[in-house]
């Protein structure tokens, strides 16, 4: 463990875990927000975070690094400047709908310490599309340009109040919205925590949006359209997932991210019991092998270039990860229970 670990988990870590898990996640991005507008602090985070990064291309991507932001964790990209200068080498913001809402009624977000894992409803709480598409704007991103020094990937999803036969259009007004801030869009249909979206993901649906996107794509920039990533559950089936591979084969999509978060309680730890009976996602160290699992699948199946998401949390993680058929990796629990130096050393430790 390095020092930068050593110093997060006996300082930084039980200060924030003092707190509630959703005021410490609001707490934490406002400080990266403040540090994000200066200056020295990001050439400061930088100098630390940033010496071992390895770049990578992946669907016509250049990515600084393999271990990205996982969406989820900067919806509204308050905190997107600062990012790179953490040892992320791409980060994704969201997930956006294309009408700004409240989310689910709090509490919403739990840690399962024991579990090194956490569980949310959070319900896609968000600004909306136009607000993360003017953020975005006003820090100069814009497709390709690298302003914040790392590609940044745009997660959408489904507003709540939108009826499913209505989901495609809901879906286009937000890509339409940021397809030329981001240099990927991720589709989220996965997330568990708004009624019904999981539905999107069964064949005939799928189609349907994906068919829909990857053509407005090509309307935006017919001569290098937006790369279309599709974010899948960790609870499908095999054939499900097959399914879902056949749609994203035939419809123009370029990349997969696997996976969400998990229905599932499996590998919860006796003191963490009573909060796993809370409804909502699960992430962190349970999710360790399914999201392996599903990745490995995938990878089997098709050439598509798959992000690999779920309970990575120590460089034997991402290497097994990358070893399963992933080009690239992203964290989110891990990072909040072991703070940028797994990042780093990740960075350091594995290689492609």
């Amino acid at each position: 463990m390095s020092g930068i670990e050593r110093a997060y988990r006996g300082i930084a870590r039980p200060l924030i875990f003092r707190m509630d898990a959703e005021r410490a996640h609001e707490v934490t991005l406002r400080a990266l927000a403040v540090a994000g507008r200066l200056g020295p602090a990001r050439v400061a985070a930088a100098g630390l975070f940033n010496r071992h990064r390895r770049p990578v291309r992946v669907a016509g991507i250049e990515f600084p690094g393999i271990v990205g932001l996982a969406g989820g964790l900067d919806k509204n990209g308050v905190a997107a400047r600062m990012w790179g200068s953490l040892g992320f080498g791409f980060a994704e913001l969201g997930t956006v709908t294309s009408q700004a809402q409240p989310g689910n009624p709090q509490p919403r977000l739990w840690r399962l310490a024991q579990s090194r894992a956490v569980i949310n409803r959070m319900g896609f709480n968000n600004l909306g599309a136009a607000a993360l598409a003017r953020t975005l704007a006003a820090a100069g991103v814009r497709r390709g340009n690298n302003a914040l020094g790392i590609p940044v990937g745009v997660s959408i999803g489904k507003t709540k109040i939108t009826p499913l036969e209505h989901a495609v259009d809901d879906y286009l007004t937000s890509f339409r919205l940021l397809a030329d801030r981001a240099d990927y869009v991720a589709v989220n249909v996965s997330s568990p925590n708004t009624p019904g979206l999981r539905s999107l993901q069964d064949k005939e649906s799928l189609t349907d949006l994906l068919t829909a996107l990857t053509a407005e794509a090509i309307t935006i920039d017919k001569s290098g359209p937006v790369p279309i990533f599709v974010k899948i559950a960790p609870d499908l089936s095999e054939s499900a997932l097959d399914e879902v591979l056949e749609v994203c084969g035939s419809t123009g999509v370029q990349g997969l991210i696997a996976t969400n978060t998990t229905l599932s309680r499996d590998g919860i730890g006796p003191a963490d019991l009573e909060l796993a009976a809370e409804a909502g996602g699960l992430s962190g160290a349970p999710l360790t092998r399914r999201a392996r699992q599903v990745v490995a699948h995938l990878a089997a199946r098709t050439d598509l270039p798959i992000i690999g998401v779920g309970g990575i949390e120590s460089a034997a993680d991402a290497r097994a990860m990358l070893d399963a058929g992933a080009r690239l990796l992203q964290v989110l629990t891990g990072f909040i229970y072991h703070g940028p130096g797994l990042i780093d050393r990740i960075n350091q430790e594995v290689s492609l």
